[in-house]
C-alpha cells in the first residue's frame, strides 16, 4: 500500500454507517474496525480516504447482508488539505468493497467520484471509477 499525500482528517469513527457506491450487491455498511490504525488504550479507531476498513453489511441484498467484509473509504464529508493547498470534500461517505488482500474490488463499477488518494493508493479500485477527482 502507497503512503498518501495529503494531511487527511480522520472523520469515519468506529460504527459509522456509510454509503457502497459498488455494484456489488451492499448497499449500507457499518464499519467495525481499521486495518494499520493504532490508538492509545481505550480509544476507538477512525478511518479516512484510502483506508481499508473492516464492516458488516447492514443493508442490501439478502445473500449480503449480515456479512462481514473488507472496504476501502473513497469519500468523506470531512474536508481535507492537500499539499497544493486545495481543499477538497464530498457529498456524501462511502466506501468500495474489496475482494481480497490484493484490493481487487466485488464490484464492477462505481458510482460517482472517487478520491485520488484512493485511486493512487487502490489502482484496481481507480479502474472500475467512473470519476477520479
Amino acid at each position: 500500500m502507497k503512503a498518501i499525500k495529503a494531511s487527511i482528517v480522520r472523520a469515519l469513527p468506529h460504527t459509522a454507517n456509510v454509503v457502497v457506491c459498488d455494484n456489488s450487491g451492499a448497499r449500507i455498511l457499518r464499519i467495525i474496525s481499521v486495518y494499520g490504525h493504532k490508538t492509545v488504550k481505550g480509544r476507538q479507531s477512525s478511518a479516512a480516504i484510502g483506508d481499508l476498513v473492516n464492516g458488516a453489511v447492514i443493508e442490501g441484498k439478502q445473500d449480503i447482508r449480515k456479512t462481514v467484509v473488507q472496504a476501502v473509504v473513497v469519500r468523506q464529508k470531512k474536508e481535507y488539505r492537500r499539499l497544493d493547498g486545495t481543499h477538497i470534500k464530498f457529498e456524501d461517505n462511502a466506501v468500495a468493497l474489496i475482494k481480497d488482500d490484493l484490493g481487487n474490488p466485488k464490484g464492477t463499477m462505481i458510482k460517482g467520484p472517487i478520491a485520488k488518494e484512493a485511486a493512487e493508493r487502490w489502482p484496481a479500485v481507480s479502474k472500475i471509477a467512473s470519476m477520479i477527482i
